[in-house]
């Protein structure tokens, strides 16, 4: 196939989708990672969503054999202090069921809560 055949690809090979079991692995590994001992900062946290956002994009790009080459990879990470309360999170997005996907995982402590996602969109 050359290269121009597959920009008409309407759906990824099976073996081409976006691994929400691998991108899960990559997100806890990261959190583990980074979070482990580590102490909420209210000055801190913004950096800190940010690094762990982008170690995790860069985590699951690097780690996937595929490389998810027509996928746009998007990583939301919300980083608070735990206090005992409750958090509650949603995400909404228009998105093709069959080749989009996405993995999160949470990180706690007894300082800070991390609710990291990664979200695979296929690009049509």
């Amino acid at each position: 196939m050359d290269a121009g055949a597959s920009a008409y690809l309407i759906r990824p090979n099976y073996k081409d989708k976006f691994k929400a079991v691998l991108a899960k692995e990559c997100i806890g590994e990261i959190l583990r990672e980074q979070l482990y001992g580590a102490q909420y900062d209210p000055e801190e946290a913004p950096a800190l969503s940010r690094a762990l956002a982008d170690s995790i994009k860069k985590k699951i790009v690097v780690f996937s054999d595929v490389g998810f080459d027509r996928y746009k990879l998007v990583v939301q990470v919300v980083v608070g202090e735990q206090r005992g309360e409750g958090v509650k999170m949603a995400a909404r997005c228009f998105w093709d069921a069959d080749t989009d996907s996405y993995a999160q995982d949470i990180f706690m402590n007894d300082s800070l809560f991390c609710v990291a996602a990664a979200f695979g969109v296929y690009y049509y």
